[in-house]
């Protein structure tokens, strides 16, 4: 049997022990309605050293309690896949969170931080080696992790299988063991010469130096933290995520053991987005947002109302941490304060008249009849408005449309207000407007004007301390079930896929 499938046989028997462990009762934690509650993390053994040291810090600071099994990533998943509990996993590389995604495993992620691999070698690399090619060819004792298992040999092999050296790699290796920090126990005791490591692993070894190698350069694994499906306890698992990938918290001890961090949010125990939403947008978004607080465990206050008073709210000092404008001429006034906004959703203009159209009203032109009692949006309050005004001055009607106009609104739940209680005749509204009182009024198409259809861009603000918190919630908006949401409110999605 060669030496990659001894690995391979080994790290199996590993798992179903570490199976039955985890499964075993623990007779300390309490038990009955008394138990207290623990978040369980299934986590890299690569990042051990730096998360013995946040767990410490977190329970310390919070008087919550968190269980991680550590091992390699593999390992780890497959034993998620029969045991399906738990809260959190924190692979060596993010390709393993998306094959736990795949599996139905994984569900929100958040980044964390960067490793690089490479060689370590004894202090001083006694052996002066410079690269892959220098060992083999000193004949060096050669050690990795099991590629079947642990992140940094997954990456290596296929990267070198990819550059055609994986072969001679593997025949020159004297052992292969379970985890990274096993390799590195190896230089450290002598065992052996030369192993393939994760730069920041190293951080607890002073006595062993890493090496970059140019086979190796493109080796780099991106870490997250995911959520796990199975876990009964979201909000107390996300608690302790966002603990480790605070800037202000689990970050400084990346940045402490050499890992490059990616950004992220303030710390606060409970966290309060603060998102303004167009008025149009809240039947769609509104139901996604109560389930994304609880949970997460945080609160979302949310301002709705119409584009041109939310915009004029923040030129005037307010700053919401996140925008849903209701279209992107809303949106490009306030760029300054949300540089990267997304397309997401199309919302068209309609004529909302009386059910069964007692007026035959069948386009914007009979809106200029005598008598016609007509509402519309405000052209500088709302989004609506600037759109209807430009659609009536496309369609050259503008002044004698306006001469019947009886009400200009800030949203366009106001003009519905009004045409139920029969106090107009016809209201130019979106089409979403219209969803919630199919039973009462008829929407009608207005057609032959291209500028009749809003755009509604989503974006995070530049300043906002909570940006990985404000895109894990727009990930839920862009939701399957969040789709169907903005579908049964008239919307038309536009985001692709690749985008969300």
């Amino acid at each position: 049997m060669s030496r990659p499938l001894i690995a391979m046989a080994v790290s199996g028997v590993i798992a179903v022990l570490l199976f039955w462990m985890m499964a075993a009762p623990d007779n300390d934690s309490g038990g009955g309605n008394g138990k207290e509650i623990e978040v369980t993390l299934y986590c890299a053994a690569s990042n051990r050293a730096v998360m013995e040291e946040i767990r410490a810090k977190y329970e310390e600071e919070t008087g919550r309690k968190v269980v991680i099994q550590y091992g390699p990533s593999q390992t780890l998943l497959s034993q998620l896949e029969i045991a399906k509990t738990g809260d959190l996993y924190l692979p060596a590389d993010d390709s393993f969170l998306e094959m736990g995604r795949e599996k139905g495993l994984i569900r929100e992620t958040i980044p964390v931080a960067r490793m690089q691999a490479g060689l370590v070698v004894q202090k001083g690399n006694p052996k002066e080696i410079t690269s892959l090619t220098d060992a083999i060819e000193k004949k060096v004792r050669i050690v990795q992790a099991n590629p079947d298992a642990a992140a940094v040999a997954k990456l290596t092999r296929k990267l070198l299988k990819k550059a055609g050296t994986w072969d001679t790699l593997d025949e020159a290796t004297t052992a292969y063991r379970t985890t990274v920090t096993d390799v590195a126990n190896d230089l450290l005791v002598g065992a052996a010469d030369v192993g393939i490591v994760y730069d920041a692993v190293l951080h607890t070894y002073p006595d062993l130096e890493f090496v970059k190698v140019p086979e190796l350069e493109a080796a780099a694994s991106e870490i997250s933290i995911g959520m796990l499906e199975a876990s009964t306890q979201p909000a107390h698992a996300m608690h302790y995520a966002r603990y480790v990938t605070a800037e202000d918290r689990g970050l400084k001890h990346y940045q402490k053991h050499g890992f490059k961090t990616h950004p992220g949010d303030e710390w606060n125990e409970t966290p309060e987005l603060s998102v303004f939403a167009g008025s149009m947008l809240r039947p769609a978004i509104e139901d996604t947002i109560v389930a994304f607080e609880e949970r997460e465990g945080v609160k979302v206050t949310r301002v709705y109302n119409g584009c041109g008073i939310l915009v004029a709210q923040m030129k005037a000092g307010q700053k919401p941490d996140a925008y849903f404008a209701c279209d992107t001429e809303f949106m490009g006034q306030v760029t300054d304060l949300f540089p990267e906004p997304i397309d997401v959703a199309q919302n068209e203009l309609v004529i909302l008249v009386q059910k069964g159209n007692p007026h035959n009203i069948g386009s914007l032109k009979d809106l200029t009849r005598e008598g016609i009692r007509v509402g519309v949006g405000h052209e500088k309050q709302c989004a609506m408005g600037w759109i209807t005004q430009n659609v009536l001055s496309e369609g050259g009607l503008k002044n004698e449309v306006m001469s019947n106009v009886k009400l200009q609104s800030p949203t366009g739940d106001m003009l519905v207000n009004q045409m139920l209680t029969d106090s107009l005749d016809a209201a130019v509204v979106y089409l979403s407007n219209a969803a919630g009182a199919a039973d009462k009024l008829d929407a009608v198409q207005i057609r032959g004007i291209d500028c009749s259809t809003a755009t509604q861009p989503w974006a995070v603000a530049r300043e906002s301390k909570y940006p990985q918190l404000a895109s894990r919630l727009f990930q839920q908006i862009c939701s399957d079930e969040s789709q169907e949401m903005f579908a049964a409110e008239g919307f038309r999605w536009q985001l692709a896929a690749e985008d969300e």
